[in-house]
């Protein structure tokens, strides 16, 4: 069985720098956390297909991939992979890179490599705008609160920042988080301001607010993912992303969480 799993990801491999020497640019991403990425079941002018046929992907994270592949004149194939997924898929040779809102963090540069950011944001707490802790301003203030945060992300370990607070398990995606926190299962749920921005567009029922958590600047930024030891493509797509500046990257955003579906959770 051993011998049977290494062939198989060998070919993965083989057919991945295939892939790529014939101009693509495997990208992987959730296509479910908007504005970042998000999945939308018809093309416009801003959207890239899924391969296999799942649809369409939009979002900040397509815009700059979109940006990174036009750099490498690769054409951009769009990968939709579940978050616990997508560090395994780079690794194993089915995607060449991670643009997927992942923040570069000490312990997944340990297996991978990461690029500069190519965006930063805040931390905070989404709520519900009726709830009891709507008008938090404080770490203090979500004394008993029900909080949670998304699997295997630095979110999850900044829930103990609040003081008394009843850290809830993670859960697999924000919508799954969203649900739960409309139903009234938990309080509120920790997420990037945009993340925030967009949940809260497409649901008037919630708000967010900023409590103050102690991140560090790689915890709060995000950039692309790559498998280790490939040091001429980190360069080359840090020569892409340079050449965005930050009012463009700022207007991207902008325009993501504006064009986010309607239907998005």
């Amino acid at each position: 069985m051993k011998r049977i799993v290494t062939i198989l990801l060998a070919a993965l491999m083989l057919l991945s720098a295939c892939a790529f020497a014939e101009g693509q640019f495997r990208v992987g991403m959730e296509c479910d956390y908007p504005p970042f990425n998000w999945t939308q079941v018809e093309a416009d002018d801003n959207s890239v297909p899924i391969d296999g046929g799942m649809g369409y992907a939009g979002g900040y994270d397509v815009e700059i991939a979109k940006r990174i592949a036009e750099a490498l004149d690769r054409e951009l194939v769009v990968v939709k992979i579940e978050w616990d997924g997508l560090i395994p898929a780079l690794n194993s040779g089915m995607i060449d890179a991670v643009i997927a809102g992942m923040s570069p963090t000490a312990e997944r540069k340990i297996t991978v490599d990461f690029t500069d950011a190519y965006y930063n944001s805040d931390l905070v707490v989404v709520v519900r705008a009726d709830g009891g802790y709507a008008d938090a301003q404080t770490l203090a203030d979500f004394a008993g609160a029900k909080i949670t945060a998304q699997l295997n992300t630095f979110h999850y370990t900044v829930i103990p920042q609040l003081e008394g607070v009843n850290q809830m398990p993670a859960m697999e995606t924000f919508p799954a988080m969203i649900t739960a926190l409309t139903s009234g299962a938990i309080d509120g749920y920790i997420s990037e301001r945009p993340g925030a921005v967009s949940a809260c567009a497409a649901n008037a029922d919630l708000t967010f607010v900023t409590p103050g958590f102690e991140a560090s600047e790689e915890d709060t930024s995000i950039a692309v993912a790559l498998k280790q030891g490939q040091p001429e493509l980190i360069e080359q797509i840090n020569a892409a992303l340079a050449e965005i500046s930050a009012d463009d990257r700022n207007a991207l955003m902008d325009n993501a969480v504006l064009n986010q579906p309607v239907t998005a959770e």
